[in-house]
């Protein structure tokens, strides 16, 4: 899809300590405000300028901007997609971190991706979300929305997991576990990929179930359709096991707790490089095809 709408206010999120802002973000700034545009920035960006700035919070920023500027890898692209999902804002991600499935410019990109998004040629992908909540007994203790994946795990030394998974109200399997990764195609990417869970393409309306070293070796990855509504019960000894969202929130859980997983009414718009394609991104950051 193409971008259409015009922007007067960026707003810039940056990954925190990052040794090359300071050299990236002046020049930017300068760039962006040469051009007519209100530009707004967090406290991470702020501190990268050479005169003492004050930032702002990423959800102050959120609301007056028109579209969001992240400089950093995936893990900033998730922390902002919380912020900008919720108010349908773009984000044009520019990749300073290392693998960055998500953040597919380069920095070299940076200047030719915001000609582009400026002029309203760039493609955008919307993506889908999990709307994911924490029930103890009846109650709802926690509601969150992540891009990619939802995480039941345990600590290092904890021991198995008991895990009861239904979908639809069907009772599916009973797994004994490290974890369970509930993720989207766009997290399919992360931590299922890892556990040896399958890539499923963005445009693909499904969620991925994937277990974590199960003790069961029959127990494999399962998708479903993204209209399912999931739910995982957790069973037996709940010592030091926590719920996991996109890999930066974790909330402790207690014996019987359940999951609830739908698809979330919000989702992120992100921008992508108009000629570099699902699979080219995929070749580059697995590496296929190299010796």
């Amino acid at each position: 899809m193409q971008t259409a709408q015009a922007f007067k206010t960026i707003g810039v999120i940056s990954r925190p300590r990052r040794s090359n802002l300071s050299t990236v973000v002046p020049p930017l700034l300068q760039w962006l405000q040469g051009r007519g545009l209100r530009v707004i920035f967090d406290e991470e960006t702020a501190s990268a300028l050479p005169h003492p700035s004050k930032g702002q919070t990423r959800e102050h920023l959120a609301d007056q901007a028109d579209i969001l500027l992240v400089l950093g890898g995936d893990g900033t692209l998730l922390a902002a997609a919380r912020v900008a999902a919720s108010r349908c804002i773009p984000i044009l991600p520019i990749n300073m971190g290392s693998l960055g499935f998500l953040t597919s410019f380069t920095v070299e990109e940076l200047y030719p991706a915001l000609e582009e998004t400026l002029a309203g040629r760039s493609s955008m992908s919307q993506r889908v979300m999990l709307q994911v909540e924490l029930l103890r007994g009846e109650a709802v203790v926690d509601l969150q929305h992540v891009l990619n994946d939802a995480v039941v795990n345990k600590s290092a030394l904890a021991r198995m997991i008991e895990l009861e998974l239904f979908i639809d109200d069907d009772f599916v399997c009973r797994y004994r576990a490290d974890g369970l990764v509930l993720a989207t195609p766009t997290g399919s990417t992360a931590y299922s990929l890892s556990a040896g869970g399958p890539i499923v393409h963005p445009s693909v309306e499904a969620f991925v179930i994937t277990p974590i070293c199960p003790h069961t070796l029959t127990d494999r990855p399962v998708i479903v359709r993204d209209s399912s509504c999931i739910e995982v019960k957790l069973a037996g000894n709940a010592e030091s096991v926590f719920l996991t969202l996109d890999g930066q929130k974790g909330i402790p859980m207690e014996s019987e707790d359940r999951i609830r997983i739908t698809r979330s009414p919000q989702c992120l718009k992100l921008i992508q490089p108009p000629k570099k394609s699902y699979f080219e991104i995929l070749r580059s950051k697995l590496k296929w095809g190299e010796v």
